[in-house]
């Protein structure tokens, strides 16, 4: 009868390593590197897949890094300085009021153009509508 004997220890942060290896070249490539391994697992083993997805869902690493988030977070941090932050907090509403009213302002330009396209093709479908019922009146006379 023959045994097995290993040439080491079993560790079982063997795997981890591994698996860490992973991981970190795939933070090395990007978001994009981290779908493709997750529709590969799903088109191949979908089991690894669901696991892929559900850690990439709980690591954070498909967060969207939201622009206004992340600033909303550094507006409420104190320098310690209370003139400052005060200048601060009033540039940032003003600039946030400016900010609301340019897009109420593009908007509005949005709205003229849409009724302008609008206005034209209903003259131009009336004209349309005309032109048929001109030529019928000059064949009946």
């Amino acid at each position: 009868m023959t045994t097995f004997a290993s040439s080491g220890p079993a560790t079982p942060t063997a795997p981890m390593g591994w698996l860490a290896r992973a991981e970190h070249w795939l933070d090395s490539k990007g978001k994009a590197a981290w779908i493709a391994a997750m529709v590969l697992a799903f088109v191949f083993v979908w089991p690894v897949g669901l696991a892929l997805l559900a850690y990439m869902i709980w690591s954070g690493k498909m967060t969207c890094k939201n622009k206004r988030m992340s600033r909303n977070l550094h507006v409420s941090r104190s320098t310690g300085n209370s003139a400052f932050d005060a200048y601060k907090a009033d540039t940032l509403r003003r600039l946030e009021e400016e900010q609301e009213n340019f897009e109420a302002f593009l908007q509005r330009l949005r709205d003229a153009r849409d009724k302008a396209e609008f206005d034209q093709f209903m003259e131009d479908r009336a004209r349309a509508a005309a032109a048929p019922e001109a030529a019928d009146d000059t064949e009946k006379a």
